[in-house]
């Protein structure tokens, strides 16, 4: 008789934004949903508050090898989704150490896990644009030489061989999303492009005079969210493993970006914006622009979201919360 039991995903790192957006897509596919968390004192699901009832959580943790492996004969997953990492680029340069412990060996501790457990299992390892560093050709492709320019991007470029070496060496499903940058309301605060948004409805409100940014010129590929976790679905569904690079294939200044979002709110982003040099990074990337053919022919992608349909979408999250915020400090 055909198995009718539902299929199970573990993902790693599912209280952030990719995470939530993933585990939304796993349970509309429906999957039986896992999600790894570190023990904490405090906890930090408002990301994933609106399904947390229909996931379970458990505890353990990308540092932590004998976890994992206990997690993985618990669960017994077909597909893990390995989204944890310390993300934030700037961070990377002050905890150097913590950043290649999370973000590069924690990828090789959850492939000896599969290799111990269960070879059989499909692994999604979130590579990123960020490994193309000081950019050797654009636009960046699948076959583009890498030159990180960060502790994360050096952290995740080790990542992205070592998840090559064991579908090489063990016959593992293993494959890597090389994702541009991909945002959402989602995003925390620390990021550029939530930064910008966010100061947007306060200034709008009067809750904030100025924004300080670092390099204006400073080029991204900017892309929804949603629409990234669902190339990160289709990838374990292939026939064979390979990576693929997801990006909007399009470009835009940090200038382009503060000039939409003032925009819809109809103030002109010049009065308000400041070029701080406090902001720039010790070693910057100035241009990351990718080429999505291979996921677009093979996978059949495409995003649905346009980088200013994006920016719009992110500005009115923000001002509808900070309206909400105002009116209960009103009450």
């Amino acid at each position: 008789m055909p198995d009718t039991a539902p299929r199970k995903a573990l993902i790693t790192g599912i209280t952030g934004q990719d995470g939530s957006y993933l585990a939304e897509l796993l349970l509309e596919q429906g999957y039986q949903v896992y999600g790894i968390v570190r023990r904490s004192s405090t906890e930090t699901f408002e990301r994933i508050t609106h399904i947390k009832d229909k996931i379970t959580l458990v505890q353990g943790d990308l540092t932590d090898q004998v976890s994992l492996i206990e997690i993985l004969r618990d669960i017994q997953p077909r597909e893990i989704y390995n989204l944890a990492a310390m993300s934030f680029v700037p961070t990377s340069w002050k905890q150097p150490i913590l950043t290649g412990d999370v973000t590069a060996l924690g990828v090789t501790r959850v492939l000896e896990a599969i290799r111990v457990v269960d070879k059989s299992i499909r692994f999604y390892q979130a590579s990123s644009s960020e490994m193309f560093g000081h950019v050797q050709e654009t636009p960046q492709t699948e076959k583009t030489p890498f030159y990180p320019r960060s502790p994360y991007g050096v952290a995740k470029l080790y990542g992205h061989w070592i998840t090559v070496n064991y579908r090489e060496s063990y016959g593992i499903f293993a494959v890597s999303g090389i994702l541009f940058n991909h945002e959402s309301p989602r995003r925390g605060l620390e990021f550029v492009t939530r930064k910008v948004t966010n100061a947007v409805a306060r200034i709008k409100n009067g809750l904030q005079s100025e924004l300080r940014l670092g390099n204006l010129d400073a080029k991204r590929d900017w892309g929804f969210a949603k629409d990234y976790v669902r190339a990160m679905w289709l990838m374990l569904q292939q026939d064979l493993p390979d990576d693929y690079v997801i990006s909007s294939d399009r470009t835009h200044t940090v200038r382009n970006m503060c000039e939409v979002a003032f925009g819809r709110v109809g103030l002109d982003w010049r009065q308000y914006v400041i070029e701080d040099q406090e902001f720039f990074r010790p070693a910057e990337v100035q241009l990351l622009l990718g080429d999505s053919a291979k996921a677009r022919a093979k996978l059949g992608w495409t995003p649905d979201t346009s980088f200013e349909q994006l920016i719009e979408l992110m500005v009115d999250a923000d001002m509808e919360r900070i309206v909400r915020q105002l009116k209960i400090e009103r009450l």
